[in-house]
Order: structure tokens, then sequence, then C-alpha cells
């Protein structure tokens, strides 16, 4: 099922959200990926269990810095029901994300993939990343689930989108 909510255009920011929600018999290979978060923690998704929420973004995109509070209010949502939310910042180094995080109130943490751009490649083979910001949701599998490129429109579908997905991985 696909539900849109504007047009999404080929741009590097995208300010209108465009949500694809995949049956689980559609869902592609589970992704692997693993990078260091803005603390120099490593982070992979062998350490993750359950569904996974994965932000794409840079302090700089103007409709990443206006979904960020409702990110934020869905990992609060579901943080303790064992859902992850894990940013990949696409260009900013550590310092600059740290200073987002503060400004914005973001808790959950955030891969530094702008040298490397390994994480951003684990997933290309899954969904095109081609609008900042994309956000995803991965089953307990660690398979894509919800694809949302472009601006998140509203926390609550974010959280229903969660929810749904929570219920089809049995967790």
């Amino acid at each position: 099922m696909t539900t849109s909510f504007g047009e999404d255009s080929a741009a590097s920011v995208s300010t209108e959200g465009r949500i694809q929600e995949i049956a689980p018999e559609d869902r592609g290979d589970p992704v692997e990926f693993e990078g260091v978060d803005e603390h120099g923690r490593h982070i992979s998704s062998d350490d993750v269990e359950g569904v996974m929420v994965v932000n794409f973004w840079y302090a700089g995109c103007g409709p990443c810095r206006a979904e960020a509070p409702l990110l934020e209010d869905v990992w609060s949502e579901y943080a303790a029901d064992g859902v992850r939310f894990i940013g990949v910042n696409i260009y900013d180094q550590a310092d600059t994300a740290l200073a987002f995080a503060e400004t914005y109130g973001i808790t959950y943490p955030s891969v530094i993939d702008a040298d490397s751009g390994q994480v951003r490649q684990a997933f290309a083979g899954q969904t095109p990343l081609n609008a900042t910001p994309s956000t995803l949701v991965l089953d307990s599998e660690n398979r894509v689930a919800v694809r949302i490129v472009g601006q998140l429109p509203d926390a609550s579908i974010l959280s229903t989108l969660v929810a749904d997905t929570q219920a089809q991985s049995g967790t």
C-alpha cells in the first residue's frame, strides 16, 4: 500500500513526504550496517533486536530540522518497547551532529556517515535514498518495511507505522 503526501522530486532536499509500506512477503533482504556515532561509539545492525527506525539527515537540511522534534517524540513513545532509532548524518562531522542534537533535543544516536558513506551504501540496494530527509522503518529481521521519502508530515503517522511494523514482527 502506498500513501502519498505531495509530490516527491529528484532534489536533494524534500519538503513533502511520500510514504510506502512494504508487505512482509515483499520485503528485501536484511540490511546489515555499522558505523560510529557522534559520541565515538560503534553501532551495528547486529546489535539491534526488534523494530528500528533509521533517519537519513544533515544539519543544513531545513526539512530535517522541521521533522527532528517529531522523530524525537516517536522515539520517546517507543523507546521503552525496544524500538531503536538511529540517525544517519550524511554530510556533517560529529561536532555539528552534537550541536544539532542539543539544539533540537535529539537523544537517539546518529552514525556519522559523511566520510565513508558505508551506512548509506548498505541501504542503497534496498531503497532509493535520493531525497533528504528519508526515514526507514525496519522490521525485526532488519528488512525495510516502510519508506518515508522527504519530510515526515506528522509524528502520529510514524507512530502508526512503527506500531504496524511491531505487530507484523510480533514484537
